[in-house]
């Protein structure tokens, strides 16, 4: 990311974001609720396009003012989106839920993808209900599966925008988990993120943003451990008291 700005009518919501992120780490984007981290992530996969500033992912650039649908095209065959909300076919099983990117962006023929797709969620320990519908599945269940269908189509990037934030606490755990096993084997993340504890143990690297700008950057053992600086250390306190409220 290089300059990267995004203004939404008059209001700036980023201001020229610079980041570098390795190929096979994971990073946290950390910081008040209003402070662009989601704009910021969905501005990665261009569902919100900038306003000044680029972004590559792999060999393909994104500039301000020059994003056309190939553009997105071309970005979009790089990354996936892990959303609060899972968003998930309704109509289509788990199984077809992983399977059908792959067949409609011609990755895979159908036997093939859903032998890929039973791959995964046996991984993920979800092989007992691969013909079963979202509607008949928990909230974490239903958000593993969609993690499965993000890792299928074999990203340079996974985007996780809160991907606990609509779970209820029981369930949050399983994610997670799923979560820490990707970023075992290498996979590029990008993940947004109020679990600080989470993010301590698998992030290589965090990134502060509060309106809009990044604040601080480094390594996540060091960034989030409480003792970095005054306004961190305020925001990491305040997850912990309302953890406790």
């Amino acid at each position: 990311m290089k300059d990267l700005s995004v203004n939404i009518g008059k209001k700036k919501i980023l201001k020229h974001i610079n980041l570098n992120i390795e190929e096979g780490t994971v990073t946290a984007l950390v910081g008040p609720s209003g402070s662009g981290k989601t704009t910021l992530l969905r501005t990665l996969n261009l569902l919100q396009i900038p306003t000044a500033g680029s972004l590559k992912v792999g060999t393909t650039t994104a500039i301000a003012g020059k994003i056309d649908t190939k553009t997105i095209h071309d970005l979009r065959q790089n990354s996936a989106m892990v959303f609060q909300q899972f968003n998930l076919f309704k109509n289509l099983t788990a199984l077809e839920n992983v399977a059908n990117p792959l067949i409609y962006t011609n990755l895979a023929n159908k036997k093939e993808a859903h032998k890929t797709a039973l791959k995964i969620l046996k991984k993920i320990g979800l092989e007992e209900v691969i013909t079963q519908y979202p509607a008949t599945l928990s909230g974490g269940q239903q958000q593993r599966v969609s993690i499965a269908r993000a890792v299928a189509v074999r990203p340079r990037v996974i985007l996780f925008d809160e991907p606990t934030s609509a779970l209820d606490p029981e369930l949050v755990e399983s994610v997670l988990q799923t979560i820490a096993g990707l970023a075992k084997e290498n996979i590029t993340m990008i993940l947004v993120t109020h679990e600080m504890d989470f993010a301590r143990q698998i992030a290589d690297e965090a990134v502060f943003i509060e309106n809009g700008e990044v604040l601080s950057k480094g390594p996540a053992k060091e960034l989030l451990s409480g003792r970095t600086s005054p306004r961190i250390d305020s925001f990491i306190n305040s997850l912990k008291r309302s953890a406790f409220a």
